[in-house]
């Protein structure tokens, strides 16, 4: 149980420590160099035709945000997102590949395969409803794509109560 406490209490540090770090940070304005200063070495850098970077800053599994920043041709930061909104798991539709929700929720908290189930994989991502601790699940078929998605209370919530 102290375990899991202290584990709680540095995710909800980290992600306080984020909204300051992303306070210093203007689109338009912020540099490549300003947002490796306030953020670190992204996760993933994934380069685009146009010139433009998008950095990559998972904060889960413990966290419940995962962070794109895009950076444009010109060595400016043009955007600054928080990927596991509401719209976001909306977009994720029955058909779609892997790589599509990769893109559209960042990196899983966790990934998973079932005995009973061995051509399904499941992806798991925690994130916050208001105060509410949640997970969104997404169930991939043998072929990589999307057959269903849910969203539950997160478990660790009430197996610590």
């Amino acid at each position: 149980m102290r375990t899991l406490a202290f584990i709680l209490s540095a995710a909800a540090l980290l992600s306080g420590c984020d909204q300051q770090r992303i306070e210093k940070l203007e689109e338009g304005l912020a540099t490549e160099a300003d947002v490796r200063k306030q953020f670190g070495e992204p996760t993933q850098i994934t380069e685009k035709a146009d010139g433009s970077k998008v950095f990559e800053y998972p904060r889960q599994p413990e966290g419940s945000t995962n962070y794109v920043i895009t950076i444009g041709a010109d060595g400016k930061m043009s955007s600054l997102r928080q990927l596991l909104t509401p719209t976001n798991f909306a977009k994720v539709q029955a058909g779609m590949d892997q790589a599509e929700v990769r893109r559209t929720l960042g990196k899983p908290a966790k990934t998973q395969r079932f005995a009973m189930k061995p051509d399904e994989e499941v992806w798991e991502w925690r994130f916050m409803d208001g105060q509410q601790k949640k997970v969104f699940n997404v169930t991939f078929d043998r072929d990589a794509k999307v057959l269903y998605s849910a969203t539950a209370d997160d478990p660790r919530e009430t197996m610590a109560k």
